[in-house]
């Protein structure tokens, strides 16, 4: 297959590249205020893309989005990535919030918070995992019990990205318990100022805090705040799978960090594996980079990929590990070395090193994809 872009999208990629030189600091993955990486938090950016029409870019334009297709989404979400673009303040309610909306919601739930989203006035979180329903998700146990106009949500959600500093949260919740676990789900916009609400803090071990637990007691949320059905949440929430997910911004991510490696492993001693490996690294991105424009290509002509997919965020999920993995091997000893006058880079390898254990497990294991692989791309029996 021969991807090509169009002139108009070749024309496009370098009008993004351009405003985001233009618009941030040359020094801004030295910034402490959370500019680093693509995952950034700056709800300023935010509010420069939104003057574009830029946070959405493939939302149609009734909701405020740049009515744009799959591959302006995909070459956006390559280039801000590659140049660390602090996206990370509207991401979730651009890629996973307001897709539902879009589909399930009520014309209020769409006016108040799908404007929110593009106006970049509005920051999401997503309320999904808990202790003992990860890969699961239908194992989760928070129940959302109706009680007149309201729902009374109880129980407890784990490693939620940006809980404390999020406007509202995408709640999955159970409204049925006596119903099979993948049917007795819903989905609720929640506000996260609501009384009963505590959000605590997950320090994880590259010293970073964006996960968090986020605790419901006796939690009452507005019945107008389900987003659609009852109990049938679990397909709103597979209904995301439909929108952009080829997962170019970890690819182009893990470009950039090599990149940037290279000037700082020349003249120091390596090994002839050091060398293999990063070349096998920078060959696997080329790689990725294909499967991911392939994805695109596929979502553009209407059909869903699923096999894809779950190839593209293996590849991807095990590329951003291996890849940290490899640079703190190739620097030494001052590469292990989180801050001060030794610290490489101001330590950000060690932290992608040390970040990059959780890859292969958030957003799907890499166990759940090559499951899926194997069933329905491979066509073997479910075990």
């Amino acid at each position: 297959m021969r991807i090509r872009f169009t002139p108009e999208q070749d024309a496009f990629r370098n009008e993004v590249r351009s405003f985001i030189h233009e618009t941030l600091p040359p020094d801004r993955d030295s910034d402490p205020d959370g500019m680093r990486g693509e995952m950034g938090w700056s709800p300023g950016f935010s509010a420069k893309l939104a003057e574009r029409g830029w946070i959405a870019l493939a939302w149609p334009k009734e909701y405020g989005g740049g009515g744009m297709g799959i591959m302006e989404q995909l070459i956006f979400n390559e280039e801000v990535s590659y140049w660390r673009a602090p996206i990370g303040a509207h991401r979730r309610g651009v890629f996973y919030v307001g897709p539902i909306l879009i589909l399930y919601g009520t014309d209020e739930q769409k006016q108040k918070h799908l404007t929110s989203i593009t106006g970049g006035t509005g920051f999401y979180c997503q309320l999904f995992s808990e202790p003992g329903a990860g890969s699961d998700l239908a194992g989760l146990q928070t129940r959302a019990i109706r009680d007149g106009d309201d729902y009374v949500v109880n129980g407890q959600k784990i490693w939620t990205s940006d809980g404390h500093r999020s406007d509202y949260g995408w709640l999955v919740a159970r409204t049925d318990p006596d119903a099979p676990k993948h049917k007795g789900i819903s989905t609720f916009i929640l506000d996260m100022k609501s009384p009963g609400v505590s959000v605590r803090p997950l320090v994880n071990m590259a010293n970073n805090h964006s996960f968090n637990q986020v605790f419901f007691d006796n939690v009452r949320v507005p019945k107008e705040n389900m987003v659609g059905e009852e109990n049938r949440g679990w397909y709103h929430a597979a209904a995301t799978l439909d929108f952009e997910r080829s997962s170019i911004a970890v690819v182009a991510g893990t470009r950039r960090f090599l990149d940037d490696l290279l000037p700082l492993i020349r003249g120091r001693r390596r090994t002839e594996q050091d060398r293999y490996a990063i070349a096998d690294l920078y060959t696997a991105t080329l790689v990725g980079q294909m499967l991911s424009y392939t994805i695109a290509s596929m979502q553009a002509a209407g059909r869903v990929p699923n096999k894809e997919a779950s190839a593209a965020k293996l590849l991807s999920s095990e590329l951003r590990q291996q890849a940290g993995i490899v640079a703190v091997r190739a620097l030494g000893l001052d590469g292990q070395v989180h801050e001060g006058p030794g610290a490489v880079a101001e330590g950000v390898y060690v932290r992608e090193y040390l970040s990059g254990v959780s890859a292969t497990i958030a957003g799907g294991t890499s166990e759940i994809q090559r499951g899926v692989i194997a069933t329905r791309g491979l066509g073997l029996p479910r075990g």
